[in-house]
């Protein structure tokens, strides 16, 4: 990835004769750029209004930004402070979020909340596994949810880095009343590198002088695309994030997401490990979420969609970076994410609901069947080459290990699913033909 180019000097074009006119030029451009966020690279490619070059629309466009700019406590290495603006891109995704986030999914049917606690584990794991995949890890999607699920210990370095990030999910939960510190943002970061850096010491301690200087290099090797602060200062930056983070209602109001964003965004700026930063960035944002009772979090996987942009996100650090420290670039970006990440959501729901209005024809036909049940049939239906275990239905729907047993026996015993052994396991699976057995007329009173 390249470090985005230079975007050209502005200050200039603005004392110029003609300015007004020039504003009325580029009053629909600049409109534009703003809901697209665009940066000087993607901008100047923009058809340009006749008579007017892209330097000089730039210049009208970064005075509209700076007008609007607010400018936050945390600053870069050289003391300027960072700043940001809602453009109406982001007031747009804001209260798509909101309106999201103020809806219950909870209905009084067991069959559902239990669904409900299915999809919140899932996300759990989703996200430890794609914000770990974003550091480097090397696992398959399927080994890795097989070992979160059954809760085997992990094998390898790469399992360590997703079985280390699902602890630090269910950690944030249980301490998310409680002020940021520097305390627990070691903590984060010493549960989530835990036997995965290559000198055990760094887990869970700030980078200090000792250590050999670090920067943010391309995938290519060579290329710094960011320098961190000096390690002499990161115990202050520290505790600088934590007075903003804990400044709620101190000072002029900022939207909880917008906040939770600039964290994320700051900590990964100033890198104070020596690794596992944006790891412990990615959670820290959902600890904010999470205290301030943005309760639809616990369901999203923000890091799978960025996990699929992987070029996106890092690109959205440098443009805030370069271009006179705007993080618009990196909220715009992680509010998209968000965006994607209830739209996934969103299906998943309406995907129960139609299986739940199979449900009583499902019921009918096979009337010993438990709610449980169902839900297994259900995913069956929907990936008949998935696999089941009574362990991980017994971790999933929070039942014992007998009770979890009886439901997936009494679905073999019926005909619905098949068994097989590997080594001491128990491999559940649907019959080859359960499709016929589902779809044929008639009750079989069962």
């Amino acid at each position: 990835m390249k470090i985005p180019e230079k975007a050209p000097d502005f200050k200039g074009m603005l004392v110029k004769d003609g300015s007004s006119e020039l504003f009325a030029k580029t009053r629909d451009l600049v409109r534009k750029a703003n809901n697209e966020y665009f940066y000087w690279d993607d901008f100047k490619y923009q058809p340009m209004p006749e008579g007017v070059t892209p330097e000089e629309a730039w210049a009208m466009l970064k005075l509209s930004r700076l007008l609007q700019m607010t400018y936050i406590a945390l600053a870069d290495s050289k003391g300027q402070p960072f700043g940001y603006w809602m453009p109406d891109c982001v007031l747009r995704e804001i209260h798509f979020i909101d309106q999201q986030a103020g809806g219950a999914i909870l209905v009084s049917d067991p069959s559902v909340h239990s669904e409900e606690k299915r999809y919140m584990i899932r996300s759990l794991i989703e996200e430890a596994i794609s914000s770990s995949q974003i550091e480097g890890a090397a696992t398959t999607r399927v080994v890795a949810k097989e070992m979160l699920i059954s809760g085997r210990q992990p094998k390898d370095r790469s399992e360590r880095m997703i079985y280390n990030n699902h602890l630090s999910m269910q950690m944030i939960k249980k301490r998310r009343e409680e002020p940021l510190s520097t305390e627990l943002i070691r903590d984060i970061h010493a549960l989530m590198t835990k036997d995965t850096l290559d000198d055990p010491s760094w887990s869970g301690r700030f980078r200090s002088p000792a250590d050999e200087e670090i920067h943010v290099i391309d995938t290519d090797g060579q290329t710094v695309l960011h320098t961190p602060p000096k390690p002499d200062n990161i115990p202050a930056l520290m505790q600088t994030l934590c007075d903003y983070a804990n400044s709620d209602g101190k000072d002029e109001f900022v939207n909880p997401l917008i906040k939770g964003i600039l964290i994320h965004f700051w900590l990964a700026y100033v890198h104070p490990f020596m690794d596992g930063n944006g790891r412990t960035a990615r959670a820290l944002f959902y600890w904010y979420m999470l205290k301030h009772n943005y309760w639809l979090f616990e369901y999203l996987s923000i890091s799978t969609t960025i996990l699929h942009a992987r070029t996106q996100y890092y690109r959205s650090f440098l443009y805030s970076e370069s271009d006179d420290n705007d993080a618009t670039y990196f909220i715009v970006y992680n509010l998209k994410a968000i965006h994607t990440s209830v739209e996934k959501l969103n299906e998943y729901i309406e995907r129960k609901q139609r299986e739940k209005r199979r449900a009583p024809q499902l019921a009918a036909k096979y009337r010993a069947l438990n709610f449980r049940q169902r839900s297994l049939v259900a995913s069956a239906f929907e990936k008949p080459a998935e696999q089941f275990t009574i362990e991980t239905h017994s971790r999933i729907h929070g039942i014992t290990y007998q009770t979890a047993r009886t439901d997936l026996l009494g679905l073999k015993n019926m005909g619905l699913f098949e068994m097989r052994k590997e080594g001491k396991k128990f491999i559940f699976l649907p019959a080859s033909d359960m499709d016929k057995k589902m779809n044929r007329d008639g009750d079989e009173g069962r």
